[in-house]
């Protein structure tokens, strides 16, 4: 069995082999994704010298108080003018400056009739006020993004600035996914006797759409050998990356899925990991057609599903692939925790706000069945619990993984 560390950096090996294709797309279509290369400006933002604010464009002088107006200028109608101390052009916000124009005032501070602006009793002018400089945001081959850069929308907003409506993004991941089990019934069916619902699907696609990645759903398959092998096959053979199951990877009667994936000639790497919940991980890899695909088994109770996707498979692929650590706090405990075993623990909980030492406070709920997804739903972190840490106490601090 392994630890938790072990895991995780065996995993971390296996994804780093693989390395993912680039595609080329829209800008308005690449929200979120990895950008693959550097991006450089092939211009000057702004591109020219302009006015931050409506009012005139003058040439400064110590002590002028009124000029006279000669020409009009709006944001996309230059016009050159020729001016002197005495004479002012009227520029709109974003309105580039002829020469001469050093300082604008803003219209606010000015009173204007018959083509004379004068200005208020009281209003200070400063040299070179309200300019925005060509190049003052970003110089020319000046680097816009980086590779592996995360595109947000601030980050298309200043692409589009700097005319670039085309980028070179890493490809997804193309993930697959089934549920196994007897009792998991789909959607729209009716939920009767001793049948569930496969909440799991749900959960994992919900959470690889959360994730920003693709994904093929291959439905449910009932714990029986020969439909386990041919879902396995069909989807193995498909088009996928990464295959992820639920259900079957434990001890009982009708645990298929480490028998079935050795008939395939999948490698299992590891089984069963040191945690709490979701011990029974199952860990492999195959060969299809020379193409190296990985398997993750993830356990059927809901909420180790939740927990081994969040902790092995967003949290790893996050900081390789998005190049973004998980997002973890430390918290004082508002209540006792109950750990006894070496087991590396994932608590659900809930922060709720900061104490007046400056530290987050996190509650844990008292039901932590690896089937209470109410729990769930209601938890904002994972308390974590190392191997090595027994039973603490309100008032002591743990590392939580936001969630």
């Amino acid at each position: 069995m392994k630890s938790y560390d072990e895991a995780c950096s065996i995993i971390i090996e296996e994804f780093r082999k693989i390395e993912p294709g680039t595609e080329e797309i829209d800008l308005l279509d690449s929200l979120n994704r990895v950008l693959a290369q550097d991006i450089f400006s092939d211009i000057m933002l702004p591109g020219f010298d302009n006015s931050s604010m409506d009012g005139i464009g003058v040439k400064f002088k110590e002590g002028n108080t009124n000029w006279k107006i000669i020409s009009e200028i709006s944001a996309g109608n230059f016009s050159e003018a020729a001016l002197s101390h005495d004479t002012a052009v009227l520029i709109m916000t974003g309105a580039k400056l002829p020469g001469g124009v050093n300082t604008v005032i803003p219209v606010e501070d000015i009173l204007i009739e018959n083509n004379t602006a004068e200005l208020k009793p009281g209003v200070v002018v400063k040299d070179g006020q309200n300019i925005r400089n060509a190049g003052q945001d970003l110089k020319e081959k000046e680097l816009v993004a980086a590779k592996f850069t995360v595109l947000n929308s601030a980050y298309i907003s200043i692409l589009a600035a700097c005319g670039v409506f085309r980028v070179i993004v890493l490809k997804k991941f193309n993930f697959g996914v089934f549920a196994t089990g007897d009792e998991l019934i789909e959607s729209g069916s009716i939920c009767t006797g001793d049948k569930v619902y496969a909440s799991n699907l749900f959960s994992v696609i919900a959470l690889l759409r959360e994730f920003n990645m693709d994904y093929t759903s291959f439905g449910i398959c009932n714990d029986n050998k020969y439909e386990l092998r041919e879902k396995f096959y069909n989807a193995l053979n498909s088009n996928i990356d990464i295959l992820i199951t639920t259900g079957g990877v434990s001890v009982g009667k009708y645990d298929f899925v480490m028998e079935t994936l050795n008939e395939l000639g999948a490698e299992i790497i590891f089984w069963k990991v040191n945690i709490k919940p979701g011990k029974p991980l199952l860990f492999a890899k195959i060969m299809i057609n020379g193409v190296k695909k990985l398997i993750f088994g993830l356990p059927g109770n809901p909420v180790s599903t939740y927990v081994n996707f969040q902790i092995f498979i967003k949290n790893i692929l996050s900081e390789l692939y998005f190049h973004t650590k998980p997002k973890t706090v430390n918290a004082v405990l508002m209540n006792n925790l109950k750990k006894i075993d070496s087991k590396r623990h994932f608590i659900r909980g809930m922060i709720t706000e900061m104490s007046d030492r400056g530290k987050y406070l996190v509650k844990s709920f008292d039901n932590q069945s690896s089937s209470n997804l109410t729990g769930l739903s209601k938890s904002n972190a994972l308390i974590v619990l190392e191997e090595s840490r027994t039973s603490p106490i309100a008032g002591e601090e743990a590392e939580c993984i936001l969630i």
